[in-house]
């Protein structure tokens, strides 16, 4: 790929990282995007996209932790299936044409109602989700993460704000946190696949780490719970448009 090409793949991403960390998401879906559209082969794209993320969710997690933007009691049981599950899944290689529409469309739809109503879900009362619930949802979260090349929380935080089981400003701790450990996960599952990821990759982590840098410094210091619900509302459209490629 061309200098420029790379520089402005690299500004790209920097772009989608601020945006997604702003709600503690680590980015993953655009980044695929955009390297679809600028060439490089999902052999080369996946592993990217989940290095990428570990480190913008993983900023964010740090960020929205320390700022009590967290929930251990509905975390845990989501990670505790997610995390072997992504490590199994990261090893799988199958087609996505079949998942992908009906994913796009519930990601679409969630986009609608967070653009449209926010103040529905940003002070509605929470609680823990129940066992029976979270655990088989963290597996089905952290197999989609390995297979795909994305963290899981793009779907997990919605969830986590639609069923009332936290509010939105725990709900990106909980999220950021949930992508790092499913993008590790996957990552070691198909660890051997970092070899196909390109030289500059360094460069594209630079540009990531700057962006979760003014992302989540913005989302702390800026947006309320009902902002953070329409910029999650964003994230989730360009999401979905991202699966629809």
């Amino acid at each position: 790929m061309a200098i420029d090409s790379i520089v402005m793949l690299a500004l790209a991403i920097g772009a989608a990282a601020a945006l997604y960390s702003s709600v503690g998401h680590g980015g993953a879906s655009a980044y695929i995007a955009l390297m679809a559209l600028f060439g490089l082969a999902p052999e080369e794209a996946r592993p990217t996209a989940l290095a990428l993320n570990i480190i913008v969710a993983g900023y964010a997690a740090i960020v929205f932790v320390r700022a009590g933007r967290f929930g251990a009691r509905t975390f845990w049981p989501f990670a505790a299936t997610a995390i072997p599950a992504a490590f199994f899944a990261g090893s799988i290689d199958i087609p996505v044409e079949l998942y992908r529409p009906v994913l796009a469309v519930a990601l679409g739809a969630a986009a609608l109602r967070y653009l449209l109503w926010p103040t529905l879900d940003a002070h509605a009362p929470t609680k823990p989700p129940p066992l029976a619930l979270a655990l088989p949802v963290g597996a089905a979260l952290g197999a989609l993460a390995g297979i795909t090349g994305i963290g899981g929380g793009v779907y997990l935080s919605p969830l986590l704000v639609f069923a009332r089981w936290s509010d939105p400003q725990r709900a990106a701790g909980i999220a950021a946190c949930f992508i790092v450990a499913n993008s590790a996960a996957g990552l070691a599952g198909r660890w051997s696949s970092l070899a196909a990821a390109p030289q500059y990759l360094p460069l594209l982590a630079l540009a990531a780490f700057i962006g979760a840098l003014i992302g989540a410094g913005l989302s702390l210091a800026k947006l309320d719970r009902a902002a953070i619900l329409r910029t999650l509302g964003v994230v989730l459209a360009i999401a979905a448009l991202a699966l629809l490629r």
